[in-house]
């Protein structure tokens, strides 16, 4: 299943603009989105998961790695969806979910971990140990990064000889975003958000190279030199976040000279996390940089959390809603972990309609279930004409619906999902703005 990410690498290795878009999500909605998408324009797709959704002990989904993997085989062979197009990936592994414990600890559960996504049959592992754990120093350094990140190679490498699986491909990288975006207090409404395209700096080729050098240390003192050939991407930071209520888009006219780094291994392109929300030229520019591995998730989820809500707000505009807003303001407010730290307390703004989507952690909750069961029941049973759905829906939704088979609600969540989707496909001219 790896011969399209192979060839995808070569093609960019030679300089054509090229790359493939890694889907970075659990949600079944935009799941059965991005695979129905993918099948319809013979695409591959990546889908990946992070340590913080999915491990061995259920993450924040309840499901661990092998649950997945069956999951959403399950899921592609009942959509039609050729297996071979569907490459599962591993993303942010490492000791993150337990880096409030000793680094001993924490690593020996990152172990588990990696295993468990190995032998679940991931072929594609981000390796990252780029957040300290308690008693650490900060910011932690490339050697030790790259150290940890070799320790989990050798899990990986012992765990595909166990379960007879093929050997997994790696990503690394010690410039790594925070998941899910940045973490910052959103600004205060009315706030001015025109933020300089310039102010997130890229990495520069000389810290590339030193984290590739360092985990090529790494990997050899550990006697995995045959497996440097397979660590295929590289994380850097290109100029590209979000903020709660701002993005800072690619500057276009901006080369870092990073492709150069990835040219001087022999199978490696670079990866670019936090891409959601950029404009449509901003990916094709990125290929051209050697960007092979583009991700998104947040823009997805909160694609699909506005089809929800709108659908709610046309209900209500024949007094049928269901009340999902205030369902999830209060699911949010009862338990904040989630968005405690990202947001300001009273910015009710930023937690329903932040570009970080923190409300996308509360999706799986009964209460939040029982309503977006309720909503779409509801939809099914009222009529909703064109004239009312364009008072909530772009008109690009709508005409995407069209296209889509299922009920009307699941037609317009898809299609707000796969507007999101749409700029990653390099293969077409896809014009304006992102649907959010």
């Amino acid at each position: 299943m790896l011969d399209r990410l192979h060839a995808m690498i070569a093609k960019s290795r030679k300089g054509e603009p090229c790359a493939l878009v890694s889907v970075c999500s659990a949600h079944p909605d935009v799941l059965r989105a991005s695979l129905n998408w993918a099948e319809r324009g013979d695409r591959p797709l990546i889908i990946e998961t992070t340590s913080n959704q999915v491990n061995q002990e259920g993450g924040y989904t309840g499901t661990t790695p092998a649950q997945f993997a069956t999951e959403i085989t399950e899921l592609a062979d009942r959509l039609g969806v050729a297996r071979e197009r569907l490459i599962l990936g591993g993303d942010h592994l490492g000791p993150q979910v337990w880096r409030g414990e000793g680094a001993a600890q924490a690593m020996e559960k990152a172990r588990v971990l990696v295993r468990a996504y190995v032998a679940a049959g991931y072929e594609k592992i981000h390796l990252d140990c780029s957040q300290g754990c308690a008693g650490d120093g900060e910011p932690l350094s490339d050697a030790l990064i790259a150290e940890r990140s070799a320790e989990l190679a050798v899990a990986c490498e012992q765990a595909s000889d166990e379960a007879g699986t093929p050997p997994p491909v790696y990503i690394i990288g010690t410039e790594v975003p925070v998941p899910g975006g940045a973490t910052v207090q959103s600004e205060p409404a009315g706030s001015n958000t025109d933020q300089p395209e310039d102010t997130i700096s890229a990495t520069t080729p000389a810290a590339a190279h030193l984290t590739l050098q360092a985990h090529q240390e790494a990997f050899e003192a550990v006697g995995l030199s045959g497996v440097l050939a397979r660590i295929v991407g590289l994380v850097v930071q290109p100029g590209v976040e979000f903020a709660p209520l701002h993005v800072h888009h690619l500057p276009m006219d901006r080369d870092p000279g990073l492709r150069s780094v990835a040219q001087s291994w022999s199978s490696l392109v670079l990866e670019a996390h936090s891409t959601d929300y950029q404009h449509p030229a901003a990916f094709h520019r990125l290929a051209e940089l050697g960007f092979g591995f583009q991700k998104v998730g947040p823009a997805l989820t909160f694609a699909m959390r506005q089809a929800l809500y709108a659908l709610d707000t046309a209900l209500g505009f024949i007094g049928r809603e269901i009340g999902l807003f205030a369902t999830m303001e209060n699911l949010m407010l009862a338990h904040p972990g989630y968005w405690q730290g990202h947001y300001a307390v009273e910015d009710r703004l930023a937690r329903h309609f932040g570009l970080s989507d923190r409300v996308r952690y509360y999706w799986a909750q009964e209460p939040a279930q029982r309503a977006v069961h309720a909503l779409r029941d509801r939809v099914q049973s009222t009529p909703l004409p064109e004239p009312l759905l364009l008072q909530v829906f772009d008109e690009r939704v709508l005409e995407r619906a069209e296209q889509l088979s299922g009920g009307l609600d699941q037609r317009l969540i898809d299609a707000s999902i796969e507007l999101a989707l749409d700029p990653y496909d390099l293969s077409g001219a896809v014009q304006g703005r992102i649907a959010r």
